[in-house]
């Protein structure tokens, strides 16, 4: 059985300024997908791949926010991802973090206004 989430979308004011600040904490790639009345920037990965899939949105239906739903971000080492936080103009609202047996674990406000988490097993 697979974990149950196979995609999320994170909600933009600014598509193109999101998808500068998720290049450069994440040192990742997008590709481009428009539709009738959404933008996004798929993630680059694949259906083959551990993890979900999702994408960057910009949609008059979707509103960044703090509140609700958080997700986490997998990385090698959460200090590396958080270390790029602020000079690709989020904040940080607190750093690396042991959580027991279950490894660390980071949150930031990124350039969009969502409240995001990073997870690492080291």
């Amino acid at each position: 059985m697979n974990n149950p989430v196979n995609w999320f979308e994170i909600a933009t004011k600014d598509l193109e300024r999101a998808k500068k600040f998720y290049a450069t904490v994440f040192n990742r790639e997008f590709q481009l997908i428009e539709m009738p009345e959404i933008r996004m920037y798929m993630f680059a990965g694949g259906p083959d791949l551990k993890g979900a899939l999702g994408a960057l949105v910009s949609s008059a239906q979707q509103e960044p926010s703090t509140q609700g739903t958080l997700i986490y971000f997998e990385c090698e080492d959460v200090a590396n991802e958080a270390a790029r936080v602020e000079e690709a103009g989020g904040q940080l609202l607190f750093p690396k973090t042991a959580i027991g047996a279950f490894g660390f674990i980071a949150q930031f406000i990124d350039s969009e206004g969502n409240r995001i988490g990073l997870h690492s097993h080291q």
